[in-house]
């Protein structure tokens, strides 16, 4: 395992723990947009940590928001694992509300990012390689360190 990786993650974990990834922000948004600018925000600040965490498990990431012009949507993050290209959903929760985050990544999710993946492959011609599908979800919770879980081969490729 890197030791630079290692090192960033904890820092960006410790991060995370002191204020939650939730913004700096504590007043309710004034409109719609403000509550969505908040919500990418939070959606970033997990990224980054699913980042730094996968490189710290041995994950080469090379692409991060993956999007076309021909298709809705993004893949989080896209690296190898071994000999192995991964295309990774990252979902945060920062409230004890909806249940567990990987919840969210239901059949119509799954076939955007399965979708969005055939794009990739077409694009890039990585040749005859195997690919999965994972999902990082984090429970990040002010004041606590964030709960990281990590779900290899999470639906497959169909």
């Amino acid at each position: 395992m890197p030791l630079f990786a290692r090192a960033v993650f904890g820092l960006v974990n410790r991060l995370a723990a002191r204020g939650g990834l939730l913004p700096e922000e504590t007043e309710t948004p004034a409109d719609a947009a403000e509550a969505g600018r908040r919500r990418r925000r939070t959606g970033v600040r997990g990224e980054t940590l699913a980042y730094w965490y996968l490189r710290r498990q041995g994950y080469t990431l090379v692409r991060r928001n993956y999007r076309t012009p021909r298709r809705r949507g993004e893949i989080d993050l896209i690296g190898w694992d071994g000999g192995v290209l991964v295309f990774i959903e990252v979902k945060t929760r920062t409230t004890d509300t909806g249940g567990p985050p990987e919840r969210t990544v239901d059949a119509a999710k799954q076939e955007e990012l399965r979708a969005m993946a055939r794009d990739y492959l077409a694009r890039r011609r990585p040749g005859e390689v195997p690919c999965r599908f994972d999902v990082l979800a984090l429970e990040a919770r002010p004041g606590a360190l964030p709960v990281i879980r990590l779900h290899k081969g999470a639906f497959g490729a169909e």
